[in-house]
């Protein structure tokens, strides 16, 4: 091969890759678009009511794009679990990761996240709620959430295990603590979605400070 042929055959390899990569990012952003418009459809309409038709209007496609892309509406709407349950994660494991290296900072960085603009979002939450109703009767719900609030619940326990022995506090259960803090944020959330002008967040997360407060004296003390 010389040169000529060398850097022609080279420069249809770079224009090859960079046209595949050109249709991945598109699918990658297409499929992006309608998971967007899937939650917006779920939380005006409902998980039940809304149709592959309402999420091609809203994402302003035809629903034959839709049908492309995930061929029926349970895969649509099993993606669209996944990714807010993704997007939760990343702010998650983004505060762990940046929170102060003291089992303290991080949870309560933790707890202050739950209560976060990006998390307590109406849309977001009314989604959450309208899979978590139907975890029962479908399995694949189930399974995501399953796997998302034992990742969570890992963490918390682990870092309430932590303060526990450092601390030394007497007949304080790592299970029980990480089981009400996820409780309260749970909680929390639903007050949001349910009554979101008298939920306040500056008592939210007071409440939550005098809980942690409460079992972990030594390790938050009052200001």
């Amino acid at each position: 091969m010389n040169e000529y042929s060398f850097i022609l055959w080279h420069n249809s390899i770079v224009a090859t890759t960079e046209e595949s990569a050109k249709r991945t990012a598109s699918r990658t952003q297409r499929r992006q678009q309608l998971t967007d418009a899937t939650m917006k459809c779920i939380a005006r309409k409902g998980l039940g009511n809304t149709t592959l038709g309402d999420v091609a209007r809203e994402a302003g496609l035809s629903q034959g794009i839709v049908n492309l892309h995930f061929e029926s509406k349970e895969n649509l709407l099993n993606e669209t679990l996944r990714s807010i349950a993704d997007d939760y994660k990343s702010q998650f494991d983004r505060t762990l990761e940046k929170s102060e290296p003291d089992a303290a900072s991080k949870l309560h960085a933790l707890m202050k996240l739950d209560l976060r603009p990006s998390v307590i979002d109406r849309r977001k939450l009314a989604v959450w709620f309208a899979f978590w109703g139907e975890v029962n009767s479908r399995p694949r719900y189930q399974t995501v959430c399953a796997e998302s609030d034992e990742y969570y619940y890992n963490v918390l326990c682990s870092l309430c295990d932590e303060l526990i022995a450092e601390g030394q506090y007497d007949n304080v259960s790592p299970a029980a603590v990480a089981t009400m803090l996820i409780s309260v944020s749970n909680g929390m959330w639903l007050s949001s979605l349910i009554s979101p002008k008298r939920f306040d967040r500056q008592c939210a997360t007071h409440a939550v400070d005098e809980y942690l407060r409460s079992i972990f004296p030594n390790h938050f003390p009052l200001p």
